[in-house]
């Protein structure tokens, strides 16, 4: 019976001790101090912004945006349309924005392409587009042609830029009967620029592809000297052969 009161004891000094650390705390009453800092009143510098007023570099009122010429209205007002056209279609802001990456990456094939010199068209036109060529710009087989009256043909007519076009092509067979080259009628002139395993020959080959592309397939319009110059150089690379 004596360990009765010993809880009771216990169990009213473990609660006194639980309301003391629950208590509320002592409230502390807040004391603002004064700013006692120093204050420095700046002025505007007005001689300066005089200066400043003054000065024509900072003078934008007469440089306002000019009015839009009527191209840039023209393609404004058309833009404007086929964005309204494809608003109203379901889906056809997400169609058209696909359709400009996709008109963007097919030029950029296209700009690739061209520049190494591969004819696109040839994947696609028929027998029939080609029957419709003229002489000067068929596929000419390069074993059945007499270069040397075609070209003495195009000299005497004055037709200087046929001349180099067959100059060229009888440099390609020249190649290909030294066995530097392996002629086909659908190769690219690039290509057989790569199979010249010569360095010095694929210089000057380069170069003579070069005059030849100006000539031709830039509608450059060359007199009898400059034809001469030409004909120089394939005859020089003609020596450099083995």
């Amino acid at each position: 019976m004596l360990r009765l009161p010993v809880v009771f004891c216990t169990l009213f000094f473990v609660l006194s001790l639980w309301g003391i650390s629950f208590a509320a705390p002592k409230k502390i009453p807040l004391k603002i101090l004064p700013d006692s800092s120093k204050v420095t009143v700046k002025k505007f510098d007005t001689k300066a912004l005089d200066k400043l007023s003054a000065d024509k570099d900072f003078d934008y009122k007469g440089e306002g945006v000019g009015k839009p010429s009527l191209w840039a209205l023209f393609w404004r007002w058309l833009w404007d349309a086929i964005t309204r056209l494809f608003n109203r279609i379901p889906f056809g802001g997400q169609f058209l924005e696909y359709l400009v990456l996709g008109i963007s990456a097919a030029f950029l094939v296209y700009v690739i392409f061209k520049s190494l010199g591969i004819d696109l068209s040839r994947g696609w036109r028929g027998d029939a587009a080609k029957a419709n060529l003229s002489y000067s710009e068929s596929l000419e087989n390069i074993h059945e042609i007499n270069f040397d009256a075609d070209i003495e043909k195009a000299i005497a007519q004055n037709n200087y830029r046929l001349a180099v076009r067959l100059l060229y092509l009888r440099c390609l067979k020249q190649l290909n009967d030294k066995k530097l080259i392996q002629w086909q009628i659908d190769k690219t002139n690039t290509t057989y620029l790569y199979e010249l395993t010569d360095p010095q020959q694929k210089q000057v080959f380069g170069l003579l592809t070069r005059q030849f592309e100006y000539v031709w397939y830039g509608n450059f319009a060359i007199n009898k000297q400059a034809f001469a110059s030409i004909d120089l150089l394939f005859q020089n690379f003609k020596k450099q052969l083995p």
